[in-house]
């Protein structure tokens, strides 16, 4: 795949996003209704601010988890291929998962795996 290739398909993905843009503006009413700007949750009408801050623990956690999913992620094309690399395969997922384990430490003494 060659530089051309690379062009030839930004550019469609450009023209594909704006073509798709244009088209929602052009065929769209738009109506000026005030009840279209409100939050709408579970058809409960609200009456305070929609914007509240959340604890960032649950942040925290949600990252963690996918840290530790993008974990999964790499060690499924190791695992086919282990016996094709034989010793040097096994060090390097050992240091992997040790540097993973090691943030996982990190994080529990920090309190970031503590559910709110």
């Amino acid at each position: 795949m060659g530089a051309f290739s690379l062009i030839v398909l930004t550019l469609a993905a450009v023209l594909f996003s704006a073509g798709g843009i244009l088209a929602g503006r052009l065929f769209n009413k738009g109506s000026k209704n005030p009840q279209k700007g409100q939050p709408y949750e579970c058809g409960i009408p609200t009456n305070t601010s929609p914007w509240h801050q959340f604890n960032v623990g649950y942040y925290l956690f949600a990252l963690l988890f996918l840290i530790f999913d993008v974990e999964l992620i790499f060690m499924y094309p190791w695992a086919v291929v282990v016996k094709k690399i034989g010793i040097t395969a096994l060090v390097e997922i050992g240091i992997f998962i040790f540097i993973l384990f090691m943030g996982f430490l990190y994080a529990h003494k920090k309190g970031a795996l503590k559910w709110m």
